[in-house]
């Protein structure tokens, strides 16, 4: 009985949460400010952001899909 993730639905979720929390924060500029006032602003700011979004969106899928499969087993 192998399992993709060992780890519990509330880390599973935490998971969901911090990628929710990181495109959301991309796609706001909150990411952006920060790195404009890091000096890192311009062409690097926005591919850093964009970055950022891309992997929050991923995690955000990723562990969605885990929750989702948790939720599913345990309710079946």
């Amino acid at each position: 009985m192998s399992h993709h993730s060992h780890c519990g639905v509330v880390g599973l979720f935490l998971g969901f949460l911090t990628g929710l929390i990181w495109v959301l924060a991309a796609l706001l500029g909150y990411v952006t400010n920060l790195f404009g006032l890091l000096g890192l602003g311009g062409v690097l700011g926005n591919i850093l952001n964009i970055l950022i979004a891309l992997i929050g969106f991923i995690a955000f899928l990723f562990f969605g899909v885990c929750v989702f499969k948790k939720a599913w087993r345990y309710c079946k």
